[in-house]
């Protein structure tokens, strides 16, 4: 039996959180010493600020969205396609 998905309605928008999250992990950043931990917070940092351009651009008036949607399903036929094709086979020699 499949349960209901569980649906949650945002108050924020998915932008407005992305910067909140980048902002919350550039101030925990700030607080450590230069490091290996500094590195990994400041990479969620910079991934968090490219989401949202990635965001902008996708949502922005001339935004070429059937190029994308175009590419994505080209990749889903090459992932379909390859799935489908048999395994190769090993021989021991």
């Amino acid at each position: 039996m499949v349960g209901k998905r569980r649906r949650i309605k945002h108050s924020k928008s998915f932008k407005e959180r992305l910067l909140e999250e980048a902002a919350k992990f550039r101030d925990a950043a700030e607080q450590l010493p230069p490091g290996f931990e500094r590195e990994l917070l400041m990479k969620r940092v910079r991934q968090a600020e490219a989401a949202t351009q990635f965001e902008d651009w996708l949502r922005s008036p001339g935004a070429p969205a059937s190029k994308v949607s175009g590419a994505l399903k080209k990749l889903s036929r090459k992932a379909t396609k390859a799935d489908a094709a048999p395994a190769p086979t090993l021989t021991h020699r």
